[in-house]
């Protein structure tokens, strides 16, 4: 009640989804109209799930008929950085998209993931702990040569960071590290695992709040996939573990040679299994597929990796010699994925397959710790490993033919992603890959 007085001095209220093109679109109230809205929500038009991120429309089932509510979920609400003191204060929530009728629309990604989440507590007695871990460049930032991971880069980087370190905080996000990445003008910054949908909820948070704050400093960023074909790209690396009821750690095991437990194995392995006929949700710009390849510390192959950056799913070392604390800490990554694909829509997908894994036992191939762009076809596959898609359209090909894909998201939703795509596709086809990059680079 304390925050809804302070915030309902502000300006603006902006109630926020993250859609199909993982860029977040919304509406602004007044916010003394808070209260009410927060009961009825804004009118959403369902047409507005085929804005591409290049703000075309793709061929829509719905047309130009229907109506929707964006519901803002007040968990979520919290203060813009308020940069210039004479400006009044506008605050920010993430909401669902329902039917009139209340009940969770098809195509609301956030209520997607919430339905994988209610699989893992309903099913399997298991809350979800996960964290994001993004990475975004400067674009108008002259690198400067010898600074990667440097620590002129990070005295550099203070001028914004703190005000962003800020700003975080007043959303309620923690983070748990901060540095100058490896590529030109590139950082980093990972944010403390929380549970459920919060950390959907961050991951969406921190990436607009972290170009609010470099634009207030004058400052271009971008977490597009990649910003140069010849160059590194910009993934997100998704952590994840598992408690039980009682909130107690269940992702480790002692006994296992790399601290899989029983749960973990499976839910690996159904990733891994399912991760060809998923990607195109988790790297879904046609440039993702730059950044995909041998040799870019990103994740070519559907591999599972102990302490390998090219591993699409990576066991993370942990550095405590007490047990008790290693289960705490121990997690695993998701690495095939990026800043394109939205935070819901890609855990969502990264959960449906976890799930069959768990349920049909899934084992998941021996960990690798060898480049395998040397290895050919029949070398993996006797391994139980495959080369992920080359290609968006091979990605979504793929996809397609995924009697579980639908399954899990339905035959509608997959129908409408599909030419959502393929008009995000079209938009492209005339374009060099150094003009698709920079096409990308102005949205994310």
């Amino acid at each position: 009640n304390m925050l809804n007085e302070i915030l309902s001095e502000s300006g603006f209220s902006f109630i926020a989804t993250s859609d199909i093109s993982g860029v977040v679109r919304g509406k602004a109230l007044p916010s003394n109209q808070w209260e009410q809205r927060q009961q009825r929500g804004m009118g959403w038009t369902p047409t507005n799930v085929q804005i591409t991120c290049f703000d075309t429309i793709a061929e829509s089932p719905f047309e130009s008929f229907g109506d929707l509510a964006l519901v803002p979920d007040p968990s979520t609400r919290f203060q813009l950085p308020r940069f210039n003191q004479s400006c009044q204060g506008s605050d920010f929530s993430l909401g669902d998209i329902l039917e009139l009728d209340g009940q969770p629309w098809a195509f609301c990604l956030r209520s997607i993931a919430k339905k994988a989440l209610s699989i893992f507590y309903d099913e399997f007695g298991l809350l979800l702990r996960s964290a994001f871990e993004h990475e975004f460049q400067i674009t108008d930032l002259q690198p400067r040569l010898g600074d990667s991971f440097g620590f002129r880069g990070f005295r550099e980087a203070e001028k914004w960071a703190h005000d962003l370190i800020n700003a975080f905080n007043l959303a309620g996000i923690k983070p748990e590290s901060f540095m100058k990445e490896y590529g030109p003008s590139q950082f980093e910054i990972s944010i403390n695992p929380t549970i459920g949908i919060k950390s959907m909820d961050h991951a969406v948070m921190v990436r607009e709040l972290t170009q609010d704050v470099l634009a207030y400093h004058g400052k271009e960023s971008s977490f597009s996939p990649i910003l140069d074909p010849k160059s590194v790209g910009n993934g997100v690396h998704i952590h994840i573990s598992f408690l039980n009821k009682d909130h107690q750690a269940v992702s480790y095991d002692a006994e296992d040679p790399n601290g899989l437990s029983e749960t973990s194995k499976f839910f690996i392995g159904g990733v891994l299994h399912y991760l060809k006929e998923i990607l195109a949700f988790l790297a879904p710009s046609e440039i993702s597929y730059y950044r995909l390849t041998p040799h870019r510390w990103s994740a070519a192959f559907n591999n599972l990796g102990y302490q390998d950056r090219e591993a699409a799913v990576r066991i993370c070392p942990v550095t405590s010699l007490d047990k008790t604390k290693i289960s705490e800490q121990f997690n695993f990554e998701v690495r095939a994925v990026d800043s394109a694909a939205s935070p819901y829509l890609a855990m969502a997908a990264i959960l449906f397959a976890g799930a069959e894994g768990i349920r049909h036992k899934i084992f998941p191939s021996a960990a690798t710790k060898e480049d395998l762009s040397v290895l050919d076809k029949k070398t993996l596959f006797s391994r139980g490993i495959e080369r992920l898609p080359v290609s968006l359209r091979e990605a979504l090909d793929t996809m397609s033919k995924s009697k579980e894909v639908r399954k899990w998201f339905g035959y509608d939703f997959v129908e409408v992603y599909l030419k959502h795509k393929a008009a995000e596709l079209d938009y492209l086809k005339s374009m060099t890959n150094e003009e698709k990059c920079a096409a990308y680079q102005k949205v994310y």
